[in-house]
């Protein structure tokens, strides 16, 4: 049965949104009708258009939360032996978030118009390459439930290192926020109370002083010029990475620093070995299965050097020493690809890659988080120490000269 979102206002004058199945829009508007409300505006869900960028306006995307546990419960009805559009369903009724449910409903209608369930998630544009040929594998080789089940670890093991990740930049982030705001504080109202004291002294004031009575007037009398570019510097920092040659000059730079290039590396190896992993087991040719890794690649030049290493195993090269050339994938990983190419057991090797370079990364986030938090305060504690010296100076020369 078709899903129909709808535009309606009730009794009381409210606009109300939401979906309905039924036969036709006339059906739905007759439903509307018998709750008393007045129709405004009925359309299949599967025709709501979309804008260029395939994402509709105004409307949030599926989140890696929503893309696992909507996974997960697919995967335990489809095993229960539920059909697919009564599994689609009972998914759909479960979630609270309106988006969520008008996805899947219009995933289900399409189903329901005989179209396979890769098909149907391809149609609404909101689920990755990844997801949708895995999906298809599955339905081809008559397993789809063991797919989904792999899918769902998948997707709950990439959700989870996304957490991590965010959870041990909110520290560093919000600490480098409140440091900057405390100088900005110092130097804008607290120094210059303090520095009145000494600008009618007949004695000649330390250099440090100086320069931070200096640093003091400019900041105070041209604050708001230095906000407003920094606003601008920032503005034009994001247009330019939203270009290509601005993305490509942000990852080259990423890559070259000394910790986070190693962090960069680290992350996207783990991702491009679990889709390669997950695709391969589930019957995805290698050279298709690659295409989609470097699709996944959040780092435009790894991307680059994956769709490579595509294109030369299409001729007839092997995939490791292609990987090994581009120097951006560790030698141990390497290796375990290249011994699974040999013994014919490359699905296993990927799984075993995946989650070894999954432990080392959780292990270098939990080692820049350490670092990061001591830097930043040594970096406060320096600041202040400058201003206290700054400030002590002038009263320790003028008690040398009074004894």
């Amino acid at each position: 049965m078709p899903a129909y979102q709808f535009v309606a206002i009730d009794p009381a004058g409210k606009q109300q949104k939401g979906v309905l199945e039924g036969d036709s829009a006339r059906q739905i508007r007759q439903q509307l009708r018998d709750k008393a409300w007045m129709p405004v505006e009925v359309e299949p869900v599967a025709e709501i258009r979309t804008s260029e960028t395939g994402k509709r306006w105004f409307q949030p995307g599926l989140s890696a939360y929503d893309l696992a546990l909507m996974t997960r419960q697919l995967a335990v009805l489809i095993a229960a032996s539920i059909p697919l559009e009564e599994a689609l369903r009972a998914v759909a009724r479960q979630t609270e978030k309106k988006h969520v449910h008008s996805l899947l409903l219009s995933v289900r209608s399409k189903v329901l118009e005989g179209h396979s369930l890769a098909q149907a998630l391809k149609h609404s544009g909101n689920f990755p390459p990844l997801y949708i040929a895995t999906i298809a594998a599955g339905e081809k080789s008559g397993h789809l439930d063991l797919i989904l089940n792999q899918l769902a670890d998948y997707t709950e093991n990439r959700f989870a290192m996304q957490k991590k990740i965010q959870g041990a930049l909110i520290y560093p982030i919000l600490l480098l926020i409140m440091s900057f705001s405390i100088v900005m504080g110092l130097m804008t109202w607290v120094v210059p109370d303090i520095v009145k004291v000494f600008e009618h002294t007949d004695q000649a004031l330390p250099l440090l002083t100086r320069l931070l009575m200096g640093t003091s007037a400019f900041i105070k009398a041209t604050w708001p010029l230095l906000m407003g570019g920094m606003i601008a510097a920032v503005f034009f920092a994001v247009r330019f990475v939203r270009t290509e040659p601005g993305r490509y000059a942000l990852d080259a730079l990423v890559l070259r620093l000394p910790l986070f290039g190693k962090l960069s590396r680290g992350i996207n190896s783990a991702r491009f070995a679990s889709t390669l992993s997950i695709l391969t087991q589930s019957g995805v040719p290698l050279v298709d299965a690659l295409h989609i890794g470097a699709a996944v690649s959040s780092n435009w030049l790894i991307r680059d050097a994956i769709e490579h290493a595509a294109d030369k195993v299409t001729e007839g090269g092997n995939l490791a020493t292609q990987l090994e050339r581009s120097g951006y994938f560790p030698p141990m990983m390497v290796q375990m690809i290249r011994s699974g190419e040999s013994s014919g057991e490359l699905d296993q090797m990927l799984s075993r890659a995946s989650g070894m370079q999954e432990r080392e990364v959780t292990t270098l986030i939990s080692t820049l988080l350490a670092l990061l938090e001591p830097l930043m305060l040594i970096f406060m504690a320096g600041i202040v120490l400058t201003i206290v010296m700054a400030v002590m100076l002038p009263i320790v020369n003028m008690n040398n000269l009074v004894k």
